[in-house]
Formats: C-alpha cells, structure tokens, sequence
C-alpha cells in the first residue's frame, strides 16, 4: 500500500496542487463572481417618458446609495423593489412604471453598494444593511411604519428582502426567482468546490423567513438554469406564514419574461 503510495504521488501531485490554485483564483473572484455590476454606463439613465424621482439616501454605515421613486397619485401600496446581481435601476425604468400603474403602488428602487450611482463596494453585510436602509427610508418618505411597506426581491434580492423583512417586517414579501441559501446554489453550480466551507457570500434565507409571519407571494420557474426549482420550494416550505401563495411558471428559465397571470394573480394577493 504504501509503494502504491510512492509511486502515485508525483502524479497526484501536480493535480492537487492545480485543484488548490483553482480554489483559490475562485475565492479571491468571489465578489466578481456574486455580484457582476454591469458598467454604470449600460441602461437608460434618463427615461424622459416616465415621471420619477432621483432620490440619495445614505446606508447605516454612510455609504452614499441612488435610486429612483415612482409615485402613484392615489397608491393602495407602497412598494420597495429589489433588484437581481446582474443589473441596477438603469435597466428598471419600464418595470417600474408598470408597477406602478399595475398594482397602484408608489414604487421605490434603489442601488446596493458598488451598483449604479451608489458608492461603496458590494459585499453581503453592507448590501443587507442597504436593503433595510432603503426599507426605512422608503417608510418614513410614505409616513407608514416599516411593517406596511411590500418587498418585493428578485433573484439576489430576495434573499436581502428575506433579510429586510425578519427584521422591520412587511406588509407582503414578494420573491421572484430566489434561492433558499446562496451558499447551496454555488455549491449546485460548482460542485466539485468546496463551497461551503470557503464561500464569504451565504444569504440564509432559510434562517432568516423563520422571523417572518406575514404574507408571502413567492414565484418560480421550473426550468430555472441559475436558481433549482427545488431551492426555491424549500424556502417557500419554510415560510411560517399562513398567509403565502406559490405561482409556478412550468418551463421558465431565470431571465424569462412573466405572464400577465402573474401580476394579476400579485394584485389580487395584495389587495
């Protein structure tokens, strides 16, 4: 045994020591990897077609964060909106209007750190602190208490409206697309990393909905690419309200477009 030893080991070797580079290159690409901010140039920074309002408001650590307020005349809802890892508001001017007029609600986005206009670098303590920021500022600008304001997340940000929620609540919690850990889809997407031991960026969303009893309206698409369908059920299972809905969408990828269905089946639920 131990010649069989001797004799593999120059060859094991080099492949264990490529392996452990590549674990490394990965870790220290983490924060490229999680949060891939597209240039602040991309998008449409000035939808002249849309009345909205620029709003800065700073994180509980003083970052400096951006975002635009979408105001109904007569809302039945006041709604905070939390976009995925792969966009900013710049990308968001057409969905929020929709919003807007869809649901009669006045409609807030905002930036996370190192996104958009926003200042700072991305990181998932910092972008949660934003999260609930945005969440209070939202309240106080519509004079309602944290607790009537909907979240509504959309792939990386529902794991921080899951966070925002257990802490200040919220009228509803609306996910689109989310996981149920982060850490368990890179572990899904890389399996053969040692993901859960090294990965910084976890987002335990299963941890943290246990917080929270209000309405969830929760979305998934069964042929999602980036977030397994599975995920989304577990945490959908481990909301303890008794007040959720799930919306399937048989075929959808993570990037699909949502049916009409959806935001009518959405407007009925907060009504």
């Amino acid at each position: 045994m131990v010649s069989v030893w001797k004799r593999g080991w120059p060859l094991l070797r080099p492949l264990l020591v490529a392996y452990l580079l590549v674990v490394l290159a990965v870790t220290f690409l983490e924060t490229w990897l999680v949060y891939p901010a597209p240039p602040r140039t991309d998008g449409d920074w000035n939808p002249e077609q849309y009345d909205f309002q620029d709003v800065w408001f700073d994180s509980a650590d003083g970052t400096r964060l951006h975002g635009w307020l979408f105001e109904h005349p007569q809302p039945k809802n006041v709604l905070l909106y939390f976009h995925g890892n792969g966009e900013h508001v710049a990308y968001n001017a057409d969905l929020m209007n929709f919003l807007r007029d869809e649901l009669q609600a006045t409609v807030f986005i905002f930036d996370y750190r190192g996104y958009g206009k926003s200042e700072g670098k991305p990181y998932e303590a910092g972008i949660v602190a934003d999260g609930k920021s945005a969440h209070r500022w939202l309240a106080e600008q519509a004079g309602l208490p944290t607790g009537e304001v909907v979240l509504m997340g959309r792939s990386l940000g529902g794991g921080v409206a899951v966070a925002s929620a257990a802490e200040l609540g919220a009228k509803a919690l609306v996910l689109q697309n989310t996981f149920a850990r982060m850490v368990d889809t890179a572990a899904d997407l890389y399996p053969w990393l040692p993901v859960r031991l090294v990965m910084r960026n976890r987002y335990d969303s299963l941890a943290h909905i246990a917080n929270y009893k209000g309405p969830v309206f929760q979305s998934h698409g069964t042929s999602d690419e980036t977030i397994p369908y599975e995920q989304a059920k577990r945490l959908f299972t481990a909301a303890p309200s008794e007040r959720k809905r799930w919306f399937e969408l048989p075929g959808a990828m993570h990037n699909s477009a949502y049916p009409r269905e959806y935001y009518q089946q959405l407007r009925q639920f907060l009504e």
